[in-house]
């Protein structure tokens, strides 16, 4: 959980997930530092988002941090891609202006989409578990492993919904990055793939993601809640059983008579455990 009395930066692209993502922690009572990174890979376009930031923040009162990076030259400097060098340039300053704005983490925008893309990006390329494990709701930052947390509160929304939530419950623009239409782009293509799943469909390849952080736990031997989902999982993966992760937070709160249901069986907590019945 985050406090609400140190602020948190949030990376603010201009899109509709990091929109929503100030707007949400806006209105849950967190104070704000929005930061923009203009990367100048898109002409007048990049402009065009970073002069979005301004306004909407300005609109309310929201602190704004700018930066302005020539990612070709690191490209090229350091032999990576643009991708490559676009992720490390705005991970390397979220972590220092964070630092220097004393905030308690840098929150991101990624949702439930950008799960399913990575697991399945990381999946064509050849991954071990931990590749197979995607994007967890808190991490280290990458380019400052002891530095701010990276917090990613989205992780469980759909865009469908973070989009619905602009358009039709807080009546929001947002802007779109025309690169994002260009399938040669690997991601791209994957992202144009997954318009044809159902949002079931993607909720369980993200939820695949979060057992496979589980079995990573285990591996490594850390109590955390994934690795009790995963275990759960295993426990009870011959009964059918959809919302595992309600049944573990609903033993964890201890919540007893609580009853759960499947196609097949019936499960219920008693006594600070599970028991399973045929339905």
């Amino acid at each position: 959980m985050l406090d609400k009395q140190k602020p948190v930066l949030v990376a603010v692209s201009g899109g509709a997930d990091s929109i929503a993502l100030l707007d949400v922690l806006l209105r849950a009572g967190y104070i704000c530092v929005a930061a923009h990174c203009n990367f100048h890979l898109r002409g007048e376009e990049s402009n065009r988002d970073e002069a979005f930031v301004r306004t909407f923040c300005e609109g309310r009162n929201v602190p704004l941090e700018v930066k302005e990076f020539d990612t070709l030259a690191y490209a090229q400097a350091h032999a990576i891609s643009m991708e490559m060098a676009a992720r490390e340039l705005r991970y390397a300053w979220f972590e220092e202006i964070a630092q220097e704005k004393d905030c308690q983490a840098v929150a991101v925008a990624h949702h439930q989409n950008d799960q399913a893309e990575t697991l399945l990006l990381n999946l064509r390329r050849g991954s071990g578990l931990r590749g197979l494990a995607g994007m967890r709701p808190k991490s280290m930052n990458p380019m400052a492993p002891d530095g701010l947390p990276i917090v990613r509160p989205l992780l469980c929304t759909t865009r469908d919904y973070i989009e619905h939530y602009l358009r039709d419950k807080r009546h929001l623009n947002w802007v779109t990055d025309s690169t994002n239409s260009d399938l040669s782009i690997i991601r791209n293509a994957i992202r144009e793939q997954l318009t044809h799943y159902s949002k079931a469909e993607i909720e369980h390849i993200a939820q695949t993601a979060e057992f496979m952080q589980g079995y990573v736990d285990i591996i490594e031997g850390k109590n955390t809640r994934e690795a009790g989902l995963a275990r759960l999982y295993e426990e009870l993966r011959s009964y059918n059983f959809a919302e595992i992760d309600k049944i573990y937070d609903a033993l964890q709160r201890g919540e007893g008579g609580k009853i759960f249901t499947s196609k097949t069986h019936q499960a219920t907590i008693k006594h600070g455990k599970l028991c399973v019945t045929s339905a």
